[in-house]
């Protein structure tokens, strides 16, 4: 029985912690803390990739890197965290859009909805699924070979050049890059006005920061399946 008080007291802290984040303001820093986690693998996996504009030696060493560090647990390990970041970030997107959905069962006016509301973020809700998507194509494409032409498992730069030098193959990728940026422009603005920059004096702030990280992902990312195509890499 002496154990009691210590079992009343976990279970509020665990009933508080689910009352926390079945508010909006739970969800939405749910939708930041996993923001951040994705921005910041988006942005190392762009560095990464880029290496291929060093040549073959260079980014073959960085996916050997990846796939034997810590004796190849590392590679498990961020797996496991990004699909739990993924989820989660899905879920607290879905959770604050079925809020909205029933908070205004009406409805705003288009125009009205418009005017108080950027074309990203009128996106993100079809923008998801479509990067959902894509996150599928490119695991099989890239990581597994499945849905590769001519894969060549640890060559990266054979697999990279292969896979774009299909035109159509390079397209849905950039048209999925474009999509991204439409994606992060918005969700990096919300992250940093839902971590405390919601000043309208921080304003500037937030959109120098979420149009630089925009620019630097999309163009950077964009820039490898046209370079495969214009041969500036081959």
């Amino acid at each position: 029985m002496a154990s009691l008080p210590i079992d009343i007291a976990l279970d509020g802290s665990r009933g508080r912690i689910a009352a926390f984040f079945a508010t909006t303001v739970g969800k939405k820093m749910v939708m930041a803390v996993t923001g951040i986690v994705l921005v910041v693998f988006v942005i190392g996996h762009m560095i990464g990739n880029l290496q291929v504009y060093i040549g073959p030696e260079a980014i073959n060493h960085y996916g050997e890197l990846l796939r034997e560090l810590l004796h190849g647990g590392f590679i498990w390990v961020a797996r496991g965290g990004l699909l739990a970041a993924v989820l989660l970030h899905i879920w607290a997107a879905t959770a604050l859009t079925l809020d909205s959905w029933k908070a205004r069962p009406v409805g705003y006016r288009r125009r009205q909805q418009w005017t108080e509301s950027t074309y990203a973020s009128r996106t993100m809700r079809w923008g998801g699924p479509i990067l959902l998507i894509f996150i599928v194509y490119h695991l099989l494409h890239f990581t597994t070979g499945t849905a590769h032409n001519d894969f060549v498992a640890g060559d990266v730069y054979h697999n990279v050049v292969a896979g774009f030098s299909i035109w159509w193959v390079s397209a849905f990728y950039i048209f999925a890059q474009l999509v991204l940026g439409l994606h992060l422009y918005h969700g990096v603005w919300s992250m940093l006005q839902t971590l405390g920059l919601s000043h309208p004096s921080y304003n500037r702030v937030r959109f120098g920061i979420s149009a630089l990280i925009t620019a630097v992902v999309v163009v950077g990312n964009i820039s490898i399946p046209i370079a495969v195509l214009a041969g500036v890499v081959s």
